[in-house]
């Protein structure tokens, strides 16, 4: 009892949490992302759905503030932290990076609301399209390149087009089957020395 308590949704000490008007309270990250995969304002704990999305305030008293680390190898910065924080989630709409605390904004305003949220992108230009400057979400199998939903409906409307998850997907299937098959190839292998050592170990000759 004498623990700190957690999100129910992270399982981790709370960052930036909020309280819903029905009285439980969640990280401002974890409920604004449960709430844009769900696409309801609902309270993951007793399911009380709110019609209107309710105005989420950080409860300091259950804040835990955590002195700024030195960037890790690969992380990318807080586009808008003077302490440069790493980022948690990038954002395609304001083509910029935000850490946990200036990512605030985007879960607390119906409008930010609407901004599409995606993992660290390192260098975000390269995941918008260079003409219409949109998010690239279509694969053109024709061209065999990334494009936005402007380029399906222009300079590709006749070519195979598919979304970049799908054809996502269809790659790590290949690569899963690959990479059993190399690892079956490598099993195969690693018996047959062991049969040739064995075989050399009771004639006595030395192992080549």
């Amino acid at each position: 009892m004498s623990d700190p308590p957690n999100c129910c949704i992270c399982l981790d000490e709370f960052t930036s949490p909020v309280f819903l008007p029905c009285g439980h309270v969640f990280c401002l990250g974890c409920i604004g992302e449960y709430w844009k995969i769900n696409e309801a304002c609902q309270c993951p704990l007793c399911k009380t759905l709110f019609p209107t999305r309710p105005q989420l305030k950080t409860d300091q008293t259950l804040h835990t503030v955590k002195a700024p680390q030195p960037l890790k190898p690969g992380e990318v910065p807080c586009d808008s932290c003077s302490a440069k924080r790493p980022a948690v989630k990038s954002c395609l709409m304001c083509m910029a990076s935000y850490c946990t605390t200036h990512l605030e904004g985007h879960y607390q305003t119906e409008e930010l609301g609407r901004h599409l949220l995606v993992s660290v992108v390192k260098n975000l230009e390269d995941s918008v399209c260079k003409l219409h400057g949109k998010k690239l979400e279509k694969f053109c199998r024709s061209d065999r390149a990334c494009i936005c939903a402007m380029c399906a409906q222009t300079e590709h409307w006749s070519h195979n087009i598919i979304s970049i998850s799908r054809e996502a997907f269809k790659k790590k299937v290949t690569v899963k089957r690959r990479r059993m098959k190399l690892q079956q190839e490598v099993q195969d292998r690693l018996s047959e020395a062991e049969k040739i050592k064995l075989t050399v170990d009771l004639s006595g000759q030395k192992i080549q």
